[in-house]
């Protein structure tokens, strides 16, 4: 059995924690706040630890839910700005298709996905990738495809129809394959 984790070893985490809400958040200040109130959680809730998982798997399931909270109180105070999204994502999904509907390129070979989610080198295209896309559309993204958030509670959080939620879902997967073809993966060679 796992004993509780102590303080020091809960903080050694908030560097990769961190990241991680940058990454969901897009705001420095509400990704400090998130990250300070699951480390203060966790160190309240040490006794809970059951050891099933890692202590890092642990504190980020208490931080996905800061961050849903952060969420819902930011979607509260401040509306999405939808134009300018939309088309800064149609100009980028245009630019991959040629006029009949083809790939202007084909999609490179990525190899093992799983392997590539090991390499740190990679994680950091990623994240950078990530950072590209518009801000509406990388909320959904994050919601849906890392806090494993269910369309519904994506589309009530957010008030958008679920058509439009997949819709930005695809645009992202499009934007981020695209991206990560050019910040991580060889070109295609001709």
């Amino acid at each position: 059995m796992t004993g509780i984790p102590q303080p020091a070893a809960i903080e050694g985490e908030r560097g990769y924690l961190l990241r991680y809400a940058r990454l969901q958040l897009r705001n420095p200040a509400q990704a400090e706040d998130a990250v300070q109130e699951t480390l203060l959680a966790a160190i309240e809730g040490a006794a809970r630890f059951s050891g099933k998982s890692s202590l890092r798997t642990w504190l980020t399931g208490i931080l996905k839910h800061k961050i849903i909270d952060q969420l819902r109180r930011s979607a509260r105070e401040q509306p999405f700005a939808a134009a300018d999204d939309d088309r800064a994502e149609t100009e980028a999904i245009d630019a991959l298709f040629a006029g009949d509907g083809h790939w202007r390129e084909m999609p490179a070979d990525w190899g093992s996905p799983d392997a590539a989610l090991e390499n740190s080198r990679f994680r950091a295209a990623l994240e950078l990738c990530l950072q590209r896309l518009p801000e509406r559309t990388a909320r959904v993204f994050m919601m849906r495809e890392v806090m494993e958030m269910p369309t519904g509670e994506i589309c009530q959080e957010l008030q958008i129809t679920a058509t439009n939620c997949w819709v930005m879902l695809h645009r992202a997967r499009l934007i981020l394959r695209e991206c990560l073809e050019q910040t991580w993966f060889d070109p295609p060679r001709r």
